[in-house]
């Protein structure tokens, strides 16, 4: 006897990109806490610094695990899309970083973490989906 299921189960592509997009969420939430500590009273400036690198890692890899998987395995071109959208604004935010920027680091800070928030949901939801 065999027993077959209709759902194909998730491929490396898919846990790699649930895993990067998972950490770039983690780093944008350290990016969170970290902005949070800065003012009023100055911060760790150097922690949010670094907790940049990390965003601009993980989504970056977030990035290439996305547009690898809509090439080899089917993925929607509208999630790579949407990855490297969310990595490239990592570097608009990083370039806006400064205290007299704030008024647009913080909007954009919004968006960054809404595209990554959504492509972890979805990097999750496609994988459920196989």
């Amino acid at each position: 006897m065999t027993l077959t299921t209709d759902r194909p189960t998730a491929t490396g592509l898919d846990r790699a990109l649930q895993l990067t997009s998972g950490l770039a969420v983690l780093a944008v939430a350290f990016q969170f806490v970290t902005a949070g500590q800065l003012f009023p009273r100055g911060g760790p400036e150097e922690l949010h610094a670094g907790g940049a690198i990390a965003l601009h890692l993980f989504s970056g890899l977030a990035a290439v695990t996305a547009v690898l998987s809509w090439q080899r395995a089917g993925a929607p071109v509208r999630l790579a899309v949407l990855a490297v959208v969310v990595f490239a604004l990592t570097f608009v935010q990083a370039a806006l970083g400064g205290r007299s920027t704030l008024w647009i680091h913080v909007p954009g800070a919004m968006l960054v973490a809404g595209g990554t928030v959504w492509l972890a949901v979805w990097a999750f939801h496609l994988s459920a989906r196989r």
